[in-house]
């Protein structure tokens, strides 16, 4: 059986370079068929979830290749238009294959998505928002048949700022007739990196950044190349890894100003921070202070995505902190695994009661989804002796060699 194991116990120190932002290279590779033609991709992760869309992308006829380190995709003679459902039940992110497949082939099957157990996560916003741009779908026992003969620009607000609803209006409106103006839209980072994508290969969108995004609908598009950004929760994670596991470590290529509320959060904690033109340096005694109360929130509010990630830290803190969930409702899964390695911790429906302990110690530990498994990652490296963590696949969905960076960091790490 497949494990990570980890000799934790020791400050980190050193320095690791942050990979491409998967959360951004996944709604661009849905993007880039709606190219009748080549473009190329720089600082692509190379980790299971692109892996995944990259066979998608290869059953639907896209010629694929990486050349060196750039990620080249052909797209000119797409011959389907349905998601193979061994991919798409694997990644929750198939579904917004949706709207570039109904922008370039006018329609798509889409299994129902798969992908992490943090909750219901429903689709719904996203059907009702491509149904008013013209999409009809049928619901089939294996998935979603979706047609779209001529999708229409219109004016639309999403009731909840969803990402996934966001990106989907964008791939469908950037090919339809007319001008989209859509409101309450989604304003993570990762919406701006895929509208500035589209933008480089002639879509018409305005209002980056911001809760309104107008999109104009053209007929065509031409090649581009284009850097996917660094990942905001991969740097994240290894903030609030040294913090806890405490150390001097120096990020690179990190994208500070879309980290402002999890720089807030450590200033909280006490952790010491020195930051430059894309570094950032990360230095920690550990047992950071407690933090009396944090809400999870949609950007430019703290993460969900770093909420594990943040409770493993905090299980080392000196005092209570109290962390409230308020975008999945399953997203406490991992305090089992803590409170195996003696952490303290007490859930209540959507709150979370952590008392720090003086110190964690090495445990058997499983990961059932991929932010709590980098946590466990975050723990073990912080705990004294040996930590197993099993189920390594949910973590390397999104980290493209952690092995190789907390090795970099001092860390005893070996996978098996």
């Amino acid at each position: 059986m497949e494990y990570l194991e980890i000799e934790g116990g020791n400050p980190l120190c050193g320095e690791v370079r942050i990979q491409g932002s998967k959360n951004a290279a996944l709604p661009i590779l849905s993007a880039v068929i709606l190219h009748r033609g080549t473009t190329i991709l720089r600082n692509c992760p190379k980790i299971i979830d692109v892996l995944y869309m990259l066979e998608i992308l290869k059953g639907f006829g896209c010629l694929v290749s990486w050349e060196g380190e750039a990620l080249v995709i052909d797209a000119s003679s797409l011959k389907d238009c349905r998601v193979a459902e061994c991919y798409g039940r694997q990644m929750r992110s198939s579904i917004m294959l949706l709207g570039s497949l109904l922008g370039r082939m006018r329609e798509a099957f889409v299994s129902y998505p798969g992908g992490c157990v943090i909750g219901a996560r429903p689709i719904d916003i996203h059907l009702e928002a491509l149904e008013k741009l013209g999409a009809a779908f049928l619901e089939e026992p294996c998935g979603l048949r979706a047609v779209c003969e001529k999708p229409a620009g219109i004016a639309l607000r999403l009731p909840f700022p969803s990402v996934g609803a966001t990106e989907n209006v964008i791939l469908l409106a950037a090919a339809a007739e007319g001008t989209t103006v859509l409101e309450n839209a989604a304003r993570e980072p990762e919406i701006g990196e895929l509208c500035r994508f589209l933008n480089s290969m002639g879509a018409k969108i305005r209002g980056t950044g911001t809760n309104r995004l107008v999109i104009d609908g053209v007929k065509e598009f031409h090649d581009t190349e284009f850097t996917i950004m660094p990942d905001r929760i991969v740097a994240g994670t290894y903030m609030l890894m040294t913090a806890a596991a405490g150390g001097d470590v120096l990020l690179r290529e990190v994208p500070l100003e879309q980290l402002g509320s999890v720089r807030d959060v450590l200033e909280q904690m006490g952790i010491k921070q020195e930051a430059g033109e894309g570094m950032l340096r990360i230095q920690s005694k550990g047992h950071p202070k407690s933090i009396p109360k944090l809400m999870t929130r949609p950007y430019p509010g703290f993460p969900t995505d770093l909420q594990s990630p943040l409770l493993a830290a905090l299980s080392l803190a000196k005092g209570t902190s109290i962390i409230e969930e308020t975008i999945f409702e399953a997203r406490f899964k991992i305090v089992e695994e803590l409170c195996r390695m003696g952490a303290e911790i007490r859930v209540e429906g959507q709150t979370a009661e952590i008392r720090g302990v003086k110190g964690l110690r090495g445990a058997e530990l499983t990961a059932r989804e991929l932010r709590g498994g980098a946590a466990l990652v975050l723990a073990a490296a912080a705990a004294e002796g040996i930590s197993r963590i099993y189920q390594y696949h949910y973590i390397a969905r999104g980290y493209e060699n952690i092995i190789r960076d907390l090795q970099s960091l001092g860390s005893v790490v070996k996978s098996t």
